[in-house]
């Protein structure tokens, strides 16, 4: 069975989905505990807020849940943020700190590395294989990582977070221009709050494809789930008067990244 879907489109545009799948495979499922089933820590309809956004994009996505192994982490087990609270490639607690495992049924290193080959290797394989196609026609691909997290975490930060969190690594990942564009659009939205580098600078996905002297940008925007859903706890449902007014921003965002070339 394959749980990488991809979805292609002509423009130098790719937006990644590494976190929105909520599959969890019967042998990682069997593992977890009632808080672990609960899948708290998905990044929920972000497939739903970015379809048909803006056309002629691709969009890669996996449907296996971050639980069983988070594609968005260094496939070496390399923390993202030393010396912050985080999780890693295969989490053993929630964002919260909490335990997701029922007692002994952590993953030992082989079970880690089966999962790496069944589940996060074919993820980047086909990302990889779509940045490498688009620059081929273009000669540069934008990566554009979707996310979302609940607004208050006080494990993982102060406080509570801005609605748009743009992280290009210290602006390592991408072009100025490509910085810009999402930085202004989302400054200039009215009503919301935004930062780059902040507390999220991009994951391992936008750090390792973010190659801009080779033609490949990326970067990640982060959501506070508080933009898009009627309330960040279960059953997360997903508003659609707040959805639609985030979309206007993402859309206006979308076509301008979709559009821009490198000088």
């Amino acid at each position: 069975m394959s749980f990488v879907s991809v979805e292609r489109g002509g423009s130098p545009l790719v937006l990644g989905l590494p976190h929105t799948g909520t599959t969890l495979p019967d042998q990682v499922r069997d593992r977890l505990n009632d808080r672990g089933r609960a899948l708290a820590d998905t990044d929920w309809h972000i497939d739903r807020l970015y379809d048909g956004i803006v056309c002629d994009v691709t969009t890669v996505r996996t449907e296996v849940h971050r639980y069983a192994i988070d594609v968005n982490r260094d496939p070496g087990g390399v923390s993202l943020y030393p010396g912050q609270a985080t999780t890693g490639l295969c989490p053993v607690t929630d964002f919260d700190g909490q335990p997701i495992y029922r007692d002994a049924r952590t993953p030992d290193a082989a079970e880690i590395a089966r999962r790496l080959e069944l589940w996060h290797a074919p993820y980047h394989t086909a990302l990889c294989a779509e940045m490498a196609r688009i620059r081929d026609v273009h000669g540069f691909a934008v990566l554009y990582d979707c996310h979302s997290i609940r607004s208050v975490i006080p494990r993982l930060f102060a406080g509570t977070l801005s609605d748009f969190n743009i992280g290009t690594n210290g602006g390592a990942t991408c072009a100025a221009g490509v910085e810009t564009i999402l930085g202004d659009a989302c400054q200039a939205a009215d009503g919301y709050t935004s930062v780059i580098n902040g507390r999220f600078r991009g994951g391992w996905t936008t750090r390792h494809y973010g190659r801009p002297a080779d033609g490949w940008h990326a970067i990640q925007m982060e959501l506070a789930q508080s933009t898009y859903l009627s309330a960040e706890a279960p059953p997360w449902r997903f508003d659609e008067t707040r959805a639609a007014r985030l979309r206007e921003v993402l859309k206006d965002s979308l076509t301008k990244l979709r559009d821009w070339r490198p000088e």
